[in-house]
């Protein structure tokens, strides 16, 4: 069982309360997952299995979610889970006014992470440090958001607005919910949170855990391959002698390779690496050296 699931999280699941559950239903020790989502949240989770752990490093960073804040409202954790500090009406605000204040969070931005967060302080978690009542300096961190749009828009004393938020890893959207507050001074906080994509999964091909159960009880589940999962990477195909001595630690020449290595860019980037019969093999990287272009091994897979 080599691979990745895509899992669809179920509300007041911790991601490592899923990542347990996955490595009993397949009887599996090497679990992990790409992403923590807070329990309140739903959506994608991906979920690598056995070998597969060791590509998670390599996935797609891109991520995506339906969120729901709503504005007049503060709390201790920035969601709804938390303790109500402050509330206050917010009635006169606008679709249109709160649309001006939107875009201030768009492209790279300074954000503070919420105070209950994974996050580590001087070894500590953000959020064992708040339980705790101590009170620490949060750094703002930066990070990109590519796009906001409005969904939907429900007005009242305590409006809400559904976005649809695009963005690189690291970014809170708890954090988004609480800074448009303040900028609207009202006040605002995450109401409702469903992550639709994750390292290059989709929410509408994720599977709930009692679909991957029927699956199982049915022998129907089938790990998403590395290569679907790691298609966002360029791919090299080798010989069978190329393969046998690359898996062995040993450097191929780009002029010998059946998919010339030379004409991929050398950098830092990650490959794919191939057998000739299709078997995916590990993640070199293409360098430079003395005597030309080289396929180095990264990670073997097999």
């Amino acid at each position: 069982m080599q691979g990745f699931l895509n899992l669809n999280k179920p509300a007041g699941w911790t991601s490592h309360d899923c990542v347990a559950k996955v490595r009993r239903l397949l009887r599996l020790k090497r679990v992990g997952h790409g992403g923590t989502l807070d329990p309140a949240a739903t959506g994608v989770l991906p979920i690598a299995l056995g070998k597969a752990t060791r590509l998670l490093q390599y996935m797609q960073q891109d991520k995506a979610y339906k969120a729901t804040v709503r504005l007049g409202v503060r709390t201790t954790t920035d969601d709804l889970e938390g303790e109500v500090i402050a509330t206050q009406s917010a009635a006169g605000l606008t679709l249109e006014l709160v649309k001006g204040f939107l875009k201030q969070f768009e492209g790279k931005i300074q954000q503070v992470p919420p105070m209950y967060s994974a996050i580590q302080i001087k070894g500590k978690r953000l959020y064992d440090l708040a339980r705790a009542g101590e009170v620490v300096e949060v750094p703002e961190r930066t990070v990109e958001v590519e796009t906001i749009e409005v969904l939907d828009w429900r007005g009242g004393e305590f409006p809400e607005i559904d976005l649809a938020i695009a963005c690189g890893p690291g970014t809170y959207i708890r954090s988004i919910a609480r800074d448009l507050g303040d900028a609207l001074e009202t006040g605002g906080v995450l109401a409702a949170l469903t992550r639709t994509r994750s390292s290059g999964f989709d929410l509408a091909d994720s599977l709930t855990l009692e679909e991957l159960t029927q699956q199982l009880e049915q022998s129907l589940f089938q790990p998403v391959s590395p290569s679907v999962a790691l298609g966002h990477l360029p791919s090299v195909t080798l010989s069978a002698d190329q393969a046998r001595r690359w898996c062995l630690g040993q450097r191929i020449s780009g002029d010998d390779t059946l998919v010339k290595v030379s004409t991929l860019e050398t950098s830092t980037s990650p490959v794919q690496v191939y057998h000739e019969d299709g078997s995916f093999l590990g993640i070199g990287k293409v360098i430079s050296s003395t005597s030309g272009v080289l396929l180095a091994p990264q990670m073997v897979f097999v």
